[in-house]
């Protein structure tokens, strides 16, 4: 409808102005009413209902009311033109904020919809919220457990990164938990259901993000707190020109200083600022966007100016969320060693023997023979004749093999190899830090932003982590809820919190904090939905640029009012006083406007 109200006033415009075709003042006054009515409805509307609840002092009222005025004096193509600049205002307004309503639409979709149930010993599939307390139900490779039981199988492994971040699978055992959410790697099993599915983790997390969402109050538009004092006074000053006269001017003529107070109401319209404040916004987006990072809605890039605490996720965040070699040790021939050990371990999928045979590249590896896994302790079997033991210290211990004592004290994940009974070294494993990871912590730092990780990985891996990166807190072990209890306490604190992460266990939390932040590129897709920014390509060096694009763009923002409202102020005042006519004051409204998207543009040409 705006779009076709342009129209109608260009062709008047342009028949009036360029071919100088008179059109009778009843065809005008129909035609511009069509066109006011077709853009300015909403925002007419909206001015009656919130002075029905007496707010009349808005942008909608001052819009109102100016346009009003405008066709009062007998300016109607102005006042319509008045209200489209308005509305195109608004229109790059929504299209700058409506990506910051957040949607979890996509934290609803990683619910199963069906699980499939042993009844009388047969499977059948039923919706999850029909299985009750005590029922076994089967779940298949590769397919996510819909409710909280214990293992009834002999055992199994899981990928449980969804609900701790942890990216090591978990082997769990008969009798232990299995919570809704985990999938299940290499083989189906069974689990015998201990929790309806409105009480199961993978609900509860969601419900967080309910909560998490309702407490985080909406960060209010500028030009609206503007407005709380910019429109008041502009009502006051008009009714003052129209009135005050009277107490000083003889003879008082009426309707030449209501004529003087409605060209000061249309003087006073905000277009330089309503379409210059979204567009130094958009602007702003669009620069993140050219450095990988997707900003959903222009009050996000005031609230990341204002952030002092960066509390960060490890895994996928700051690692890369991959099992590497990172270490080995040979108690011989170290070639000897990775050969043999990978030998064994290409009998396995699981992700750890994944990492080993990797490691060895492009050896020669040999088919294991009477190959063997033993759950929750490694792998067992023959190569070239020799025995080989690849699995943990337990599995050493199992087979009575002795070992460096040194050997306890190694935090990251480890595959021990014993060859012919004896113990030949072993490979550390660990999750690799992203490469640009420490330059992040430095580039925050210089900005003057503490930065805190969180991570459900075990305490120590996280301590040793910090040190690498030059975090001075860090948290080990923690499930989704002590993560947004720790944020809730920083908040409390008065800080202003930003939350790196990229599983759907972060997402509460994100939701929580002032400003969350989602690596893109690996990152759950529920995450990057209620995430408020996006780092597309994962690298967290880009948090720093987020915060720097939104000084950039803040302080154009603040030099486009400051021009506008500098302007404006002396034309008005020409205009109380009679020095200024109409179409001088839309001049100057529209000349100040373009001096300010000049001003907004320049953002697109920013370096980071």
């Amino acid at each position: 409808m705006m779009w076709l109200s342009l129209a109608i006033l260009a062709v008047f415009l342009v028949v009036t102005y360029i071919f100088n075709i008179k059109i009778p003042r009843p065809a005008e006054i129909v035609m511009m009413l069509a066109a006011y009515v077709l853009a300015g409805n909403k925002t007419v509307a909206l001015a009656f209902r919130k002075a029905a609840r007496g707010d009349f002092f808005n942008e909608f009222t001052l819009m109102t009311i100016a346009t009003f005025g405008a066709f009062y004096i007998g300016e109607f193509s102005e006042g319509v033109a008045v209200m489209i600049f308005y509305e195109i205002g608004e229109l790059f307004q929504d299209i700058a904020v409506s990506r910051s309503k957040r949607s979890i639409k996509a934290l609803l979709d990683i619910r199963p919809d069906t699980v499939t149930v042993l009844r009388d010993d047969k499977p059948q599939q039923v919706t999850p919220d029909t299985v009750q307390i005590g029922e076994t139900i089967l779940v298949k490779a590769g397919e996510k457990v819909a409710l909280d039981g214990t293992m009834h199988s002999e055992s199994g492994i899981f990928n449980t990164a969804a609900l701790t971040g942890e990216p090591k699978p978990q082997v769990i055992g008969q009798g232990q938990n299995v919570l809704a959410g985990m999938i299940a790697i290499e083989k189906s099993v069974e689990v015998k259901v201990n929790a309806l599915f409105r009480d199961s983790k993978l609900s509860r997390i969601l419900d967080m993000v309910q909560e998490a969402s309702a407490r985080k109050a909406p960060t209010q538009l500028l030009i609206s707190r503007l407005a709380r004092i910019y429109t008041p006074a502009v009502f006051l000053l008009a009714l003052l020109i129209i009135l005050v006269p009277a107490l000083f001017v003889n003879p008082y003529d009426f309707d030449q200083w209501l004529y003087r107070g409605m060209v000061f109401l249309v003087i006073a319209c905000p277009c330089a600022l309503t379409i210059s404040i979204p567009l130094g916004y958009f602007g702003g987006i669009g620069l993140a966007s050219r450095n990988g990072i997707l900003v959903k809605g222009a009050n996000f890039l005031d609230i990341i100016t204002k952030i002092d605490t960066v509390v960060s996720d490890k895994t996928g965040t700051l690692t890369k969320g991959v099992f590497q070699v990172q270490k080995v040790e040979a108690v011989g021939d170290q070639r000897e060693l990775v050969q043999l050990a990978a030998s064994l371990e290409s009998y396995s999928t699981h992700p750890v023997a994944k990492a080993v045979v990797e490691y060895a590249g492009n050896s020669t590896l040999d088919k294991p023979a009477n190959a063997e896994e033993i759950a929750g302790h490694g792998l067992k079997g023959t190569v070239n004749g020799r025995a080989i033991l690849a699995g943990n210290t337990k599995l050493l211990d199992k087979y009575a093999v002795t070992y460096p004592e040194a050997l306890k004290e190694i935090v990251e994940t480890m595959v021990v190899v014993a060859i012919d009974g004896a113990y030949a070294g072993h490979f550390v494993i660990a999750d690799a830090v992203k490469e640009d990871a420490a330059t992040a912590i430095s580039e925050l730092n210089k900005l003057g932003i503490t930065t805190i990780m969180l991570s459900g990985d075990k305490e120590a891996v996280v301590k040793k982590v910090a040190r690498e990166l030059g975090i001075a807190q860090s948290y080990g072990g923690l499930l989704p809820e002590e993560k947004v209890a720790i944020v809730q306490k920083l908040k409390d604190e008065g800080k202003h919190i930003a939350f790196v992460g990229d599983g759907v266990n972060d997402a509460p939390v994100i939701a929580l904090a002032d400003a969350g932040i989602a690596m893109g590129a690996l990152g759950s897709d529920a995450t990057i939905e209620t995430a408020d920014i996006v780092i597309q390509n994962d690298q967290p060096s880009r948090i720093a640029s987020a915060v720097k694009i939104g000084k950039i763009t803040k302080s154009v923002v603040y030099q486009n009012i400051s021009l506008a409202m500098g302007v404006k102020i002396a034309v008005m005042a020409l205009g109380a006083g009679g020095m200024a006519t109409l179409w001088e004051a839309v001049f100057a409204d529209v000349g100040v406007a373009l001096l300010a998207i000049l001003n907004a543009y320049r953002i697109q040409g920013k370096q980071i």
